[in-house]
């Protein structure tokens, strides 16, 4: 697969420089970080793992309701969703590979290690702060596309499919396109 469906962080995206790209402490006010527009969704990098020698990142998105978040794994990457706003439907397989659903509130926090199949669905508007494991919170900028906006209002960005699998491929991780969920049942 090519990679030159993705961003390239080292020319220039719009947040360039927001982040200090070394470990050193710093302070980012409210709305201000690297976004990203993927789907109907902002992202937004807060920490990411230039500032903690690839030890974690930090992100937050806002999302709108609507479908489900494909079934995806990463082989090397820890996944954390606390909810600040909203409803978020949690799918994941537990530790005996038994298929889990869980709706998490403003509060409620979900986390699903390196390995495990999971997806997620945005009930109702949702704002989420999310752990990954260092290098992971680039995802997002890869396979959408920067913005200096974090206005829900905007058009949505749609990748190709050439443009996700770049990035799933180069961030080691794989969509799980046949994957069924059983229906939630609360």
């Amino acid at each position: 697969m090519s990679f030159e469906y993705l961003i390239d962080p080292a020319k220039g995206p719009q947040w360039q420089g927001v982040l200090p790209g070394k470990p050193q402490p710093y302070v980012l006010r409210r709305g201000e970080g690297e976004h990203a527009k993927l789907f109907g969704d902002v992202f937004t990098v807060l920490l990411s793992g230039d500032e903690t020698e690839n030890q974690f990142g930090i992100i937050t998105s806002s999302s709108p309701a609507g479908d489900v978040i494909p079934t995806h794994s990463h082989n090397a990457t820890h996944e954390t969703f606390y909810v600040l706003e909203g409803k978020v439907r949690l799918f994941f397989e537990d530790g005996e590979g038994a298929k889990q659903s869980q709706l998490l509130t403003p509060g409620d926090f979900g986390y699903v290690p390196a390995g495990f199949a999971h997806a997620y669905q945005i009930v109702e508007d949702a704002r989420m702060m999310g752990t990954l494991s260092g290098g992971f919170e680039r995802f997002f900028q890869h396979m959408g596309t920067p913005t200096d906006s974090t206005s829900p209002d905007q058009p949505p960005f749609i990748p190709d499919f050439p443009r996700m699998q770049a990035a799933a491929q180069q961030h080691n991780m794989q969509f799980m396109r046949d994957f069924e969920w059983p229906e939630p049942t609360a």
